[in-house]
């Protein structure tokens, strides 16, 4: 019987341990990353026309609630590798 495709990765396919380590440190770079995007877009929007500033605006709505999303999985990382807190 000869294994297929599929059947042949399943056997070579290990799965990373789970190393949450730098979870919090890359979580806190891609706030600041996204932050930094904010302010350059705000900067951006002085040149730009009416519909224009309006897609900014959208864009960075979406921005900010993606930090608050970040920050809560902060949280959550913090509290994983701090039980006691």
């Amino acid at each position: 019987m000869e294994l297929t495709h599929q059947n042949k990765n399943q056997h070579n396919h290990k799965p990373k341990p789970d190393d949450r380590s730098d979870n919090v440190e890359k979580l806190q770079d891609m706030v600041q990353d996204t932050i930094q995007n904010i302010e350059a877009a705000h900067e951006t929007m002085q040149f730009a026309s009416g519909e224009e500033k309006e897609q900014i605006m959208a864009k960075n709505k979406r921005r900010e609630e993606a930090i608050e999303g970040m920050r809560a999985e902060i949280k959550d990382e913090y509290r994983h590798n701090h039980p006691e807190s």
